[in-house]
């Protein structure tokens, strides 16, 4: 079996309306954690569909370890948590997942042992005896991942696994993800949630209106700066030129809003961690600046994203 675990050249699907995607070519090693980011209508769902056997491409070629995808050899080694899910409102959670087992072919003794563990791992419990019916889109949500690991997938595809969950759940299943990254699992996450990709993910892609527009290790990517605010009271220009010296940062003046009547303002500085960050926090305030609050900009990966994108044109969700 190939130690490749994703190999597509040339991907296509033309759904002749502009839509899909064209000649993605990619490459996923085994125990990879590869994040595929993009904005809506990029046609990040439809190539995750490709790589699943839920439609055929119209060009190109994919291979899951070798197997070509679309065959049973290939579907075997799947996991999937579809963007869209829908589960029977009349089963309980332990009943949908047995259901998965079956057609997974994992014999009744192994789902009897296995159902009890993945609901519990997955934060649905005891109310896996519940009817669907009764919960909440996040834990259908968790109830889709349960679904996804029931036979044991050499490869897990999430289609925005916490799209639906509150920052508890997120914490709960990017712990998940972890434990099956540190397992050997293949994880390909395709995800508007760039915090989540830039924890769990080893490289990225970028697609944009069906092309695939950067590749590379989150490390490289997360090589530029990111942007921090400060917003401080006591501030003069003086201060601004020595702390410039005294810290040999790009230090500037930011504008930014502050609360009305309040006599602070906002600095701004690019930096390569948080360590300099706190660093200029100390000198600020051994100098008698008042420091009300610091914040980063955004994630590393999401100023990159925005960066990538920033100024071309995207299918957005027009029909």
């Amino acid at each position: 079996m190939s130690s490749l675990a994703i190999e597509a050249s040339e991907l296509t699907k033309d759904y002749g309306n502009g839509r899909g995607c064209r000649g993605v070519t990619i490459q996923v090693k085994e125990g990879e954690a590869f994040g595929f980011l993009g904005p809506n209508g990029a046609g990040k769902s439809t190539f995750v569909k490709m790589l699943v056997g839920l439609i055929r491409p119209t060009g190109g070629s994919a291979a899951l370890f070798g197997e070509r995808v679309g065959t049973i050899e290939a579907k075997r080694l799947i996991g999937y948590l579809p963007e869209l899910y829908r589960y029977q409102e009349w089963l309980t959670g332990e009943e949908v997942v047995r259901l998965h087992a079956r057609l997974c072919g994992v014999k009744p003794p192994e789902a009897q042992r296995i159902i009890p563990r993945l609901l519990e791992e997955v934060g649905i419990g005891a109310r896996g005896r519940d009817r669907v019916k009764h919960y909440s889109k996040g834990m259908q949500q968790r109830l889709g991942l349960a679904c996804a690991l029931v036979n044991d997938p050499k490869i897990v595809f999430l289609d925005e696994p916490s799209s639906a969950l509150d920052p508890l759940g997120r914490s709960d299943v990017r712990q998940i993800l972890q434990r099956l990254k540190a397992q050997g699992k293949t994880l390909f996450l395709n995800s508007h949630l760039l915090e989540d990709v830039e924890i769990l993910c080893d490289r990225v892609a970028l697609l944009n209106n069906g092309h695939v527009l950067h590749t590379g290790t989150v490390s490289d990517v997360l090589q530029e700066k990111t942007r921090w605010h400060f917003r401080v009271g006591g501030f003069t220009p003086l201060l601004l030129q020595w702390l410039r010296e005294a810290s040999a940062l790009p230090v500037s003046q930011a504008d930014l809003p502050v609360p009305d009547g309040s006599d602070t303002v906002w600095l701004a500085a690019e930096l390569d961690n948080e360590e300099q960050a706190g660093w200029l926090n100390t000198l600020m305030i051994e100098q008698g600046i008042t420091l009300y609050e610091v914040s980063k900009a955004r994630t590393r990966l999401e100023e990159w994203f925005v960066s990538a994108v920033s100024g071309l044109s995207h299918r957005g969700e027009r029909p």
